[in-house]
């Protein structure tokens, strides 16, 4: 499994968020999106509904009759009725459930660094997973480790 970790700079979280779901969704595959803040949630889902109509991400808030068929699912949990195998962690908290998803995105910025750093040492040497550290250089996404 493949955890990616983007640490946030210029571009705001949403805009990460959107870009990366939109790059899963092209090849076909789902997401689950997961942060605790309901209210992160409302304005993600907004900015995703209100995206120009060539930049469409079908998605949802998770708790509808219709999750298991939503390409991107917004929740409050690490449970995937979408079936998803990509996990996005949108709110720095780095969650184990992740490695149960064949590849993981987490986001972290601010007071969230040091538990990525946690996280990242804690992954280190891990049977089976491929961790990578992304910044933003010059609003470049580059690899840094």
């Amino acid at each position: 499994m493949r955890v990616d970790f983007y640490q946030l700079g210029a571009s705001p979280p949403e805009a990460v968020i959107a870009t990366i779901a939109g790059k899963v969704t092209a090849i076909g595959e789902r997401l689950l999106v997961v942060a605790d803040d309901e209210a992160f949630l409302a304005r993600l889902d907004r900015l995703l509904w209100s995206q120009d109509e060539g930049s469409f991400l079908p998605h949802a808030l998770a708790g509808g009759v219709e999750d298991a068929r939503q390409p991107v699912l917004l929740s409050t949990s690490e449970d995937a009725p979408n079936l998803a195998r990509n996990l996005l962690i949108a709110d720095g908290r780095w969650r184990e459930a992740a490695l149960s998803f064949e590849r993981a995105f987490y986001l972290f910025a601010g007071e969230a660094t040091e538990g990525a750093r946690l996280a990242w040492k804690l992954l280190s040497g891990r049977d089976g997973v491929d961790r990578r550290y992304w910044a933003q250089d010059d609003g470049k996404w580059v690899e840094k480790g």
